[in-house]
């Protein structure tokens, strides 16, 4: 029965039952982590093979005969760009190979576009007044903070079940002084959604008044499904060369959750017209990334369908985690106090508690010892207005220790419900 039709009485007594449970978890001193999308060490262990291998001095030598030891080759190895263009099916000539960090790449193609502008631009969008950015929401706080530090005003769209909305994402572009959009295409942080072919459809045919507009594609979790029966996304490149828009996208994805977080590689994938407008400062920036790293890759991996086989056994470690904690959640089921996704791979569950709710679930958990992503964390500079999504990272925590967490998470969702409703 909904908590919201119970009595006054009924929510008095059973709120008193609650508050005795929660009592209960308090006393045991618990310390949990459920806050960041982190690989736990079984899920790093799966790649320790990599770390094994011989590198000796024959080893280090690209398929062209480069000393990988040295400096030079900017934007990656000829090898390195083939094997993700294999794995994520883009082209090969929009390649470029950077150090382990995704986030990286896409802080300093905005860095750059500041100071001198993209491909397209009159000139550098620092000397443009009003800047703005569509930030998709609930979505990736370290995405928001990057456009905030750089002095974009952030515009809230709303995520649907198929993508952001793109009613009004197509209206809101009409703004010259809106720059881009922030996008996790596919399953996307934290709603687990993925966007439908409609929507990138859109995304690359929309009439945009910028005509230096950029979609960040951040496709972080292309290859996380949890087995083979996951989301399929729209190839994006391919999408916007129907319309001749290709040069409207910065594409981004790395291996830091398919091998290691602290030493994986990532790329950057534009339009040729952007590498050309790119290469000189990247030139200035640096004498090149780790590319005894790519080797490293290359020599585990070998090919893309030993990768995808390394991503089954990664989403099955993944998968048991999920399905732990919505099962927990599943409790929750008929008391109208909340509403969660339950994606098919991906690091990340949302939930929305009762208006109201998040931030005192969030204190009753930390007070209990457990630890959540901060509220507000999902939505443009830290503010939820409806104080009600809080994003799960079900992958650090071992099976036991997630058991024990989503019980108390269960617990301070139904003693935040009954004390509001209470009132």
């Amino acid at each position: 029965m909904r908590y919201i039709d119970l009595s006054a009485e009924e929510k008095q007594n059973l709120l008193q039952t609650v508050k005795k449970e929660y009592d209960e978890y308090l006393k045991q001193g618990l310390k949990l982590d459920f806050s960041r999308g982190k690989p736990n060490s079984y899920q790093l262990d799966i790649s320790q093979g990599m770390l094994d291998l011989p590198l000796g001095r024959s080893d280090c030598f690209s398929e062209a005969g480069l000393d990988c030891r040295n400096y030079g080759i900017l934007d990656g190895l000829d090898e390195m760009k083939e094997f993700f263009s294999q794995v994520y099916g883009v082209p090969k000539d929009y390649i470029s190979v950077g150090g382990n960090s995704s986030l990286q790449l896409m802080y300093d193609t905005l860095c750059r576009a500041m100071l001198f502008g993209v491909y397209g631009s009159e000139h550098p969008w620092c000397r443009e007044a009003n800047l703005k950015w569509i930030c998709v929401t609930p979505g990736y706080d370290r995405h928001f903070r990057i456009t905030e530090k750089l002095g974009f005003e952030l515009i809230s769209v709303p995520m649907k079940e198929d993508g952001p909305d793109m009613d009004l994402v197509e209206e809101l572009v009409k703004d010259p002084c809106v720059k881009g959009i922030w996008c996790v295409p596919k399953y996307s942080n934290p709603t687990g959604n993925t966007y439908s072919d409609e929507t990138v459809r859109r995304l690359v045919s929309m009439e945009c008044g910028a005509r230096d507009f950029r979609i960040m594609w951040d496709n972080a979790y292309a290859v996380h499904d949890f087995d083979e029966c996951g989301d399929a996304l729209a190839d994006i490149f391919a999408e916007a060369a129907k319309y001749g828009t290709e040069d409207r996208i910065f594409y981004f994805a790395s291996t830091s959750k398919i091998t290691f977080p602290g030493g994986g590689v990532a790329f950057m994938a534009s339009s040729l017209n952007n590498k050309k407008q790119i290469e000189p400062f990247l030139g200035a920036q640096t004498i090149g990334y780790d590319k005894l790293n790519q080797l490293r890759h290359l020599k585990y991996f070998k090919t893309a369908e030993n990768l995808r086989n390394h991503m089954l056994k990664q989403g099955a470690v993944i998968k048991a985690k999920f399905d732990i904690t919505l099962e927990a959640l599943a409790s929750l089921g008929g008391l109208g106090v909340a509403e969660w996704t339950a994606p098919k791979g991906g690091y990340f569950i949302s939930l929305d508690v009762l208006p109201g709710c998040a931030k005192r679930v969030y204190e009753l958990l930390k007070n209990a010892g457990v630890t959540l992503t901060a509220v507000g964390a999902t939505h443009p500079y830290g503010v939820d207005p409806e104080d009600k999504t809080l994003r799960l990272a079900p992958t650090y925590s071992t099976e036991q220790e997630l058991k024990l967490a989503t019980s108390v998470l269960v617990c301070a969702i139904k003693l935040a419900s009954l004390e509001l409703l209470s009132k």
